[in-house]
């Protein structure tokens, strides 16, 4: 058995910062929406305010995955941000759906907008969003849970844009219809972004094969040891974004002593941990057993 660990580290502080950021965002919003009487100003100050929960999930669950393991939580606290990567995802999409019912509202009963708050707030949340982007860009890479933070403080970057852009649209000429609009195209935009972070965070819960991985040429992989007859009864499955683990039986063609099946896996754990980045791996060792030999038990 191997375990080899490449984990990421993901700042914390980084992440209070912008908590702290899309706070201030968030309450200048809700008071330049009231005071203007803008929706897509108000759809913002929302989609900021779920952002500012979407950071705190992701600050507590990134310091909740760091804490050891025990003897009652083998694999520790590891799932911890695949869940709030899970939650964060699907609480875009609700306040996307209630955005979409809203703007179509406004859209047959358009009401007179200030929009020099509009362009104003809309300016101050792109340079305060585009901060939080660039604090936890790079940790966004690796780190699912910190990914979906870095899918909200970016589609508020863009959506910021469509709502100054709106903005100077009401001022100059008068078309208060497109603040709905923007609302509204805000909503699928998030519905969009987040479904494929609610697709890829339930596989890793629902423990299937990791993205990318072809089983079969892992089986080939395997097989190609001399010593080795067959391998069944494969498992394969992510622990979190940094860990794959596998499970399997191998079948030796000879009845050998430990000694020579230890040789074996040594081998099968370089090659497996290279070739496909399996990190954790455990074989059970049999010799003539009448069992399943189906790959997928």
């Amino acid at each position: 058995m191997s375990e080899h660990h490449h984990h990421h580290n993901v700042s914390g502080k980084n992440l209070f910062l912008t908590i702290v950021l899309n706070i201030i965002i968030t309450l200048s919003q809700i008071v330049g929406g009231i005071m203007s009487g803008s929706l897509a100003l108000l759809s913002d100050a929302m989609h900021n305010f779920s952002d500012v929960l979407a950071l705190f999930i992701a600050y507590a669950a990134n310091r909740l995955a760091a804490r050891p393991n025990d003897i009652t939580k083998t694999f520790g606290y590891k799932r911890a941000e695949i869940l709030a990567a899970l939650f964060n995802a699907s609480v875009l999409i609700g306040i996307a759906i209630f955005l979409i019912i809203e703007a179509f509202h406004k859209l047959y009963h358009p009401e007179v907008i200030n929009s020099v708050w509009v362009i104003g707030l809309g300016a101050l949340s792109i340079v305060l969003n585009t901060a939080s982007v660039l604090l936890i860009k790079d940790d966004s890479h690796d780190n699912m849970n910190v990914k979906a933070a870095y899918l909200h403080l970016l589609t508020d970057v863009m959506t910021s844009v469509a709502v100054v852009g709106g903005g100077v649209l009401m001022y100059y000429f008068g078309i208060f219809w497109i603040d709905p609009l923007i609302s509204a195209l805000i909503a699928v935009y998030l519905i969009w972004a987040s479904a494929g972070l609610v697709r890829e965070s339930s596989g890793i819960l629902m423990q299937f094969t990791p993205k990318g991985l072809d089983v079969d040429a892992v089986v080939h992989a395997i097989e190609e040891e001399p010593e080795v007859e067959d391998v069944h009864h494969i498992h394969v499955w992510q622990l979190d974004d940094n860990h794959i683990h596998l499970e399997a039986h191998l079948d030796f063609k000879e009845d050998v002593v430990l000694s020579v099946s230890n040789r074996v896996i040594e081998r099968l754990e370089k090659k497996l941990h290279d070739s496909f980045d399996i990190e954790h791996m455990t074989f059970q060792c049999e010799y003539g057993r009448d069992d399943s030999k189906e790959v997928i038990v």
